[in-house]
């Protein structure tokens, strides 16, 4: 469990456009959820994933979190600057013979398989591929369980629910799953609060941190916004930018999504004076077995 007097917590997002409300949502969530425990908040911009980012979106995001008044410590770390690192823990897992090369296209999944749960195709061939190739974990039928703060208890096998999953892909990126695992070990992160679109997600990299002997933090996952229609608020669904206009506006509007209650006196109070009192006031209960919130 993380110790309370040294609390480290993150928003990460990826530089694919500028944030959305729901974006800057669970960027609120995670600042107070640190800032209230007299912790660091930090950000990192997850840009391994070259053809989706946007050009100046980083920047945006930085001018957007600085104008709610989401100030983060330290400098802000960069995905792309941590590619050594990613080969170092991927070179100690090759070692250990717990990954292995996989040229299977989506074709070939698509036809030798009814599910979408690897069947481990290329896991005991002998000579590497001359083809370009993805790199997969191999996975066993253990049990991964924790305790999500909001969530409770979660446990997923590994190998029946998600199969040996990707670490690099055929492209050279390296996997969501396997970065932030990484990322949050080279910051020293203790505390994650996020979106439970990434609640599914978290046993697998729990997984990757067992193999590799790293710490695993303490898990969060607040509820995502979704439309009146029940989609999430995503880029994807063309979630529009937030409004830079009205901060303070805004910030209420999700203080209120997030089950504070503020007083109805701080409605047109200034974006400082809307921060300060959601940090001393800031309860996470409210949010705890919700997993989206409608606007």
């Amino acid at each position: 469990m993380s110790n309370p007097d040294n609390i480290i917590g993150r928003f990460a997002p990826s530089p694919t456009g500028p944030l959305h409300l729901g974006s800057l949502y669970t960027a609120l969530a995670s600042f107070l959820q640190a800032r209230s425990q007299h912790g660091k908040w930090l950000l990192r911009i997850d840009d391994l994933d070259t053809p989706r980012n946007v050009k100046g979106a980083d920047s945006a995001i930085l001018t957007t979190l600085d104008t709610f008044g989401l100030y983060w410590d330290d400098s802000v770390a960069y995905q792309s600057q941590c590619l050594n690192a990613y080969q170092d823990k991927l070179n100690e897992l090759a070692n250990h013979q717990l990954i292995y090369p996989c040229s299977c296209s989506r074709k070939t999944l698509a036809t030798s398989q009814t599910t979408a749960i690897y069947s481990g195709l290329c896991r005991n061939k002998l000579t590497p591929p001359d083809s370009p190739y993805a790199l997969r974990v191999k996975t066993n039928a253990g049990v991964i369980s924790f305790n999500d703060g909001l969530q409770g208890l979660i446990a997923h096998n590994i190998a029946e629910q998600h199969g040996d999953f990707i670490l690099k892909r055929k492209d050279g990126i390296i996997a969501y799953q396997f970065a932030v695992v990484i990322d949050d070990y080279l910051q020293q992160i203790n505390q994650v609060m996020r979106g439970c679109d990434l609640l599914a997600e978290t046993p697998k990299q729990i997984y990757l941190q067992q193999l590799l002997g790293l710490p695993t933090p303490d898990y969060m996952h607040v509820p995502v916004i979704v439309d009146q229609i029940g989609y999430k608020l995503s880029k994807q669904t063309r979630a529009t930018a937030v409004n830079l206009t009205t901060p303070n506006r805004v910030i209420f509007e999700l203080l209120e999504l997030l089950k504070q209650n503020p007083p109805h006196e701080l409605q047109h109070a200034p974006v400082s004076e809307l921060i300060s009192w959601a940090i001393t006031h800031w309860n996470a209960a409210p949010l705890r077995n919700l997993k989206q919130v409608t606007i």
